[in-house]
């Protein structure tokens, strides 16, 4: 097969995106002939039509033929399944380390999944303050062209259990930043809270961790989690995250409702 360096790039961010299953479904509509229309709609999951209309505008750019491009896909899917199947699980600590066990720092791993992601970055957190090595690295992720969603808890919808500036303007600085939030008037209970702490880099590396992002949490706190590679946790993580978005949910934040909370 002749190289063709778009596509395959073009081919890498849609298996990051869509995982190797929804993508092997993308290469047999493929090779099959199907029209672009209705290869965009495969797969009836939230995204998939973007990512899959990425990457058939590179093929088309590129002029491989179909038949190359969906064996391709289909050797790509293979390998990352493959690769997925492998399932690493760390711990990682934030707060005093000691040397007899030596365990990952939080805010180490934390920047280092953010820096490796090169296709979608999804964060949740109950509370955040602006932490400098964080907002740098999620910097460079929306330079090189990472979609980054961040879902935050509001003051409101902490009802006083939070203080001082609402935790989305802890990523005001960076631009390109999509920020989430569940409404108030979504929430059945009245005390129900946006809890989860959690990173997922490119659907295949998943941070569950007790800390939030914040100084005290990352670094001073004693805080636990786990890291995950491989598996379906990650994609699972990010799928569940989609749906919440895709149902209203979770709702984007904006510079004009980022202080009311709703």
């Amino acid at each position: 097969m002749t190289w063709y360096p778009a596509f395959e790039a073009a081919a890498e961010a849609a298996v990051n995106r869509l995982g190797p299953g929804h993508l092997r479904v993308l290469a047999d509509r493929l090779g099959e002939g199907w029209p672009e229309q209705a290869l965009r709609h495969a797969v009836p999951a939230p995204g998939f039509a973007e990512a899959a209309g990425a990457m058939l505008a590179a093929q088309r750019a590129s002029g491989v033929p179909g038949v190359e491009a969906a064996a391709y896909l289909r050797g790509l899917a293979a390998g990352h399944a493959q690769r997925s199947a492998a399932v690493r699980i760390e711990s990682v600590w934030s707060g005093p380390s000691t040397h007899p066990v030596p365990v990952r720092a939080t805010a180490q791993v934390l920047v280092d999944l953010v820096a490796e992601a090169r296709a979608e970055l999804l964060l949740m957190t109950y509370s955040a303050t602006k932490y400098p090595p964080l907002v740098s690295v999620l910097a460079a992720a929306v330079d090189r062209g990472v979609s980054v969603t961040v879902v935050v808890e509001t003051l409101g919808g902490a009802r006083g259990a939070l203080n001082g500036a609402e935790p989305a303007a802890a990523f005001a600085d960076v631009p390109g930043v999509q920020v989430w939030h569940w409404p108030v008037d979504q929430r059945v209970e009245d005390r129900a809270k946006m809890h989860a702490k959690i990173a997922v880099a490119d659907r295949r590396v998943l941070l569950v961790s007790s800390a939030n992002l914040t100084q005290s949490g990352v670094n001073r706190n004693i805080e636990a989690g786990l890291l995950v590679r491989g598996g379906t946790a990650p994609q699972r993580a990010a799928e569940h995250i989609a749906e919440l978005q895709s149902r209203g949910l979770l709702t984007r934040l904006t510079p004009a409702t980022q202080g009311g909370g709703r």
